[in-house]
């Protein structure tokens, strides 16, 4: 049963969950068509394995430290069932890596909850948001995040606002010279860059629309329990619960600007939402139902694979 198995956090899940991705992964892989397979080729494919893998374990490292979720392993099993069911996530290497510096992000904006180190988490929050938007542009929008958890954290201090824009200039200033140097114009490509798009009707296919339909069902019916439940937590706690609330509401601003929308910008919502759904998960009291929960998501893959 899969709700006994990722009930308690265990080493042996790591193992498992590892397997799992590198098949999701080479699965994936199988339906991409590929001109001339190189060593270049083979080396990318394992440098974008490398980073998703960096980010489920950090995804996890983090969430456990907060207490964002009880120790289990729900949230890890969740982000790579997600991966499956929308593999197009694993198309874009940029986007992947992009997601992977915002895991980072997000992680120090959580710990700000101890008011310890408070300027290098700032500076680290901004400088890792800024790196993910060289990446893919729209991730500068996390950077309101920042100032979201200042408050919500009740920092009142108007150096601490400052130090998210010398973190973000510190990128700036970097980019500007590595231009200069390699004799590239400052702002050349810069339309192209900040493009964005209203139009969703490249993500018109059968695999996305299941896919989504089933995230966002599953996804919309645990977020209610969620922030229904965010009262019932420790009150040192509940800040960091709300903070993942507005994560997830800028993720799907990110996914409705996406300028090219071919299924991939959806990996920036599997950490809030893996989250949210895990929180659900715990709460459920009937063995069998939060067993036929998670047997949805799993089988989802398969069905939307034979259609």
């Amino acid at each position: 049963m899969l709700s006994v198995f990722f009930n308690k956090s265990k080493p042996i899940h790591y193992v498992v969950l590892g397997i799992l991705l590198l098949v999701i992964f080479t699965v994936s892989r199988l339906n991409v068509q590929v001109q001339e397979l190189d060593t270049l080729w083979i080396l990318k494919q394992l440098g974008v394995f490398i980073a998703l893998i960096i980010s489920v374990f950090v995804f996890d490292f983090f969430v456990t430290k907060n207490k964002l979720t009880q120790k289990n392993s729900f949230k890890m099993l969740l982000f790579l069932v997600f991966v499956a069911i929308l593999p197009e996530t694993l198309m874009n290497a940029k986007i992947v890596l992009a997601n992977l510096f915002l895991i980072f992000a997000l992680r120090r904006m959580l710990s700000l909850r101890t008011h310890r180190d408070v300027k290098k988490k700032l500076f680290d929050a901004a400088f890792w948001v800024a790196a993910a938007s060289l990446l893919y542009f729209w991730c500068i929008v996390f950077f309101i995040l920042i100032y979201v958890a200042l408050l919500v954290y009740s920092f009142s201090e108007i150096k601490n606002y400052l130090i998210p824009l010398v973190g973000l200039a510190t990128v700036g200033i970097i980019v500007v010279c590595y231009r200069i140097l390699m004799n590239i114009e400052i702002l050349n490509g810069l339309k192209t860059f900040t493009a964005y798009s209203l139009d969703f009707s490249s993500l018109n296919s059968k695999r996305i629309i299941i896919g989504t339909t089933v995230l966002f069902s599953l996804g919309l019916w645990s977020l209610f329990y969620y922030l229904r439940n965010i009262k019932s937590k420790m009150k040192s706690h509940r800040p960091t619960f709300k903070l993942i609330v507005f994560n997830l509401i800028l993720c799907l601003f990110v996914i409705a600007v996406a300028p090219s929308k071919n299924g991939s910008e959806f990996i920036f919502l599997f950490t809030p939402l893996a989250i949210i759904i895990t929180n659900y998960l715990e709460i459920i009291s009937e063995k069998w139902f939060k067993e036929s929960f998670l047997w949805l998501l799993v089988v989802t893959p398969f069905v939307i694979l034979v259609l």
